[in-house]
């Protein structure tokens, strides 16, 4: 045990936060804190590191433990650079090697006692040096500040010129580096591009120490955690597992015991419907009977109705009119800046009707510009944008600068949409977690998880066949954000998005774009497959367009005469033909048994059916059946990729 409570309390007010809380933290334990906004997940990690005491009850913690806390905000100030403030960390090392150096130089003029001496001396610095890891700590400092994303160019830099994020990432490098016995992390990715959050978690995920994280970021969260603490209505559970190992374990947990309590009530009123029978005979041997079913009626425990807290945001996407098959096609796509940065050169991309399309790369590659480019905000240096027929766009900026912030929730709504009466508009809001008097809220005055719902509000309204989102989930709590990705997967329109959240894209893209070294590599597939790819991948320069996995590039002619066998070539377009012919057609097979797949898990849902094992058991055959089929036509699919890629 490192860390335990004991039936800790917190209250704001008459808000209780924390409820009768115990729970105990092991020593190497990777654990998350998770709940919806508001549901007390930093109070918990204040508590647990001291910050904040707890109204009533213990937080232990044995003598001795030592523990870094980043929080949301951390601000250094300091005049040092950023290189220095790290070493600051491991002084007593430096002062190690410095003292080595010093009994160095003492050893080449000291003879006989005196030479014995400094040699147990060095002897013993030594020893100290090795146990602590001297030899590697500078390179841990350079190693650290890369992996969270500082270039070598950045070490000078004054600490007091950094940005907001740029502080929190170097106050993160300063409690890894330290290396305590426990690392509270409060959202430790929110100014991490996709990198950066690889490298922590590789990092975390071999850390010898405890580690507490508070996060929305479920993919991390997977591949980190092995127990989950839960927040829900003040009430904290712990679960073991990682993240979805735990939303599963709640779901069927929360289930068990709404079968309890139902099968409880039924029980109930079973009884008093004995006892009021009873009573109603009016003689002495039924009265006493009626008796004696009330004291053991009485001496029931009364199971407590569950009560799921959720977001109850409706969101849906419907477009008014299908788009042309052809969606968008992008060639040559350049941005090179008034000082001559470059950004990107020559992308090549397109979009068919139905896709689903994520946009992945470091911060400051040039996601968010290619989005601002396709929805007419920023003027590309060269290249050509080409919309198909009748392609209608709506776009989630990060920024929501499509937003008037003077302008109150209600008349953004209605000031757009004025064919909506006042009840409707209300409606709407309602849908999105807006009621009463909060529809006049001022946008400047919201937080930016509300912006985030009055855009999405918007969006959904759109009902465009073309959905252009920047980072969409920013600022949504788990539940929003899994309601969001519902809308996304059900949406049957073409969707183009940016998102730094894995698990998002997991869930929705059916292809994904990764901006580097100035190019898009193109691979068909969600985020799993992209990592699984992406070592081989790139050893490609190029983007793919369509469906086709390859990499494109424009070929020169390399040919001596520039003569070429036309009969061999014929035959190869043939071939090639034929070959593109059938992946197409396996690609919509493998369209139809996903979505029959989507179909069988959502008839395991029903509640009728989860009662019912033999119809349980013939939607696990079909199951079966369909992912077989599935396995087979992904297997001939690359195969035939494969084929293609070969040819070229």
């Amino acid at each position: 045990m490192i860390l335990s409570c004991s039936k800790i309390n917190r209250a704001y007010g008459s808000d209780v936060i924390i409820k009768d809380a115990s729970l105990l933290i092991n020593a190497h334990e990777k654990v998350a804190v998770v709940g919806n906004n508001g549901a007390g997940k930093t109070t918990l990690l204040d508590m647990l590191t001291g910050t904040e005491p707890p109204d009533s009850g213990t937080v232990t913690m044995p003598a001795g433990v030592t523990s870094g806390y980043l929080k949301q905000i951390n601000d250094i100030d300091s005049d040092d650079t950023v290189i220095a403030e790290m070493m600051k960390i491991i002084e007593p090392v430096i002062r190690l090697e410095e003292a080595l150096l010093s009994v160095q130089d003492d050893m080449k003029h000291a003879e006989g006692e005196e030479l014995e001496k400094l040699y147990e001396r060095y002897s013993r610095l030594t020893h100290e040096y090795e146990m602590a890891d001297g030899y590697e700590a500078r390179s841990r400092v350079t190693g650290i500040l890369k992996g969270l994303g500082f270039a070598e160019e950045e070490f000078g830099k004054q600490v007091r010129m950094l940005s907001g994020g740029e502080k929190t990432r170097l106050f993160l490098g300063k409690i890894l580096i330290s290396q305590p016995d426990i690392i509270f992390l409060d959202e430790p990715t929110n100014h991490l591009d996709l990198s950066s959050i690889e490298w922590l978690e590789t990092y975390l995920t071999n850390y010898y120490g405890t580690v507490v994280i508070v996060s929305h970021d479920r993919y991390f969260l997977d591949r980190i955690v092995n127990k989950v603490i839960d927040i829900d209505m003040g009430h904290v559970e712990t679960f073991t597992g990682n993240y979805t190992e735990y939303a599963e374990k709640k779901k069927m947990l929360y289930d068990a015991r709404v079968k309890a309590y139902i099968k409880q009530q039924e029980t109930i009123r079973h009884q008093e419907e004995v006892i009021e029978k009873l009573q109603s005979f009016n003689r002495e041997k039924s009265i006493k009977r009626a008796e004696s079913r009330k004291k053991m009626l009485g001496k029931i425990d009364r199971l407590e109705k569950p009560v799921q807290e959720r977001t109850d945001m409706y969101l849906k996407f419907i477009q008014t009119a299908a788009s042309g098959k052809d969606v968008l096609t992008v060639e040559n796509l350049g941005k090179t800046f008034d000082d001559g940065e470059t950004l990107f050169r020559d992308l090549q991309f397109e979009l068919k009707r139905g896709e689903h399309v994520a946009i992945i790369g470091d911060n400051g590659t040039g996601k968010t510009t290619i989005l601002k480019m396709l929805t007419g905000g920023v003027t590309p240096t060269n290249g050509k944008i080409t919309f198909g027929t009748g392609v209608e766009i709506a776009y989630f900026d990060q920024e929501h600068q499509i937003l008037d912030r003077n302008k109150t929730i209600f008349d953004e709504i209605q000031d757009d949409y004025p064919n909506m009466n006042n009840t409707e508009v209300r409606d709407l809001l309602a849908a999105f977690m807006f009621t009463g008097d909060e529809v006049f809220k001022r946008i400047g005055d919201l937080s930016g998880g509300e912006v985030g719902r009055v855009s999405l509000a918007k969006l959904m309204l759109s009902r465009a066949n073309l959905l252009i989102l920047d980072e969409p989930t920013n600022h949504l709590d788990i539940m929003s954000k899994e309601i969001l990705e519902d809308a996304v997967r059900d949406f049957e329109g073409t969707v183009l998005y940016v998102s730094h959240d894995r698990y998002f894209i997991n869930r929705t893209a059916n292809r994904i774009l990764n901006l580097t070294h100035e190019k898009l590599l193109n691979y068909i597939g969600n985020y799993d497959y992209y990592l699984e790819k992406r070592e081989a991948m790139e050893t490609y320069k190029g983007v793919a367009s369509g469906s086709d996995n390859a990499l494109f590039e424009k070929k020169k002619d390399n040919s001596s005469n520039g003569a070429s066998d036309w009969k061999a070539s014929k035959q190869k377009a043939a071939e090639k033909k034929r070959r593109m012919q059938k992946i197409e057609r396996i690609e919509e097979e493998i369209h139809k048994l996903e979505k029959e797949v989507q179909e069988i898990e959502a008839e395991f849902d029903k509640t009728e059916n989860q009662t019912n094992p033999v119809r349980l058991g013939e939607l696990q055959k079909q199951l079966d059946v369909n992912e077989s089929k599935l396995e087979k036509l992904l297997e001939e699919w690359e195969t035939l990729l494969e084929e293609d890629e070969s040819d070229e």
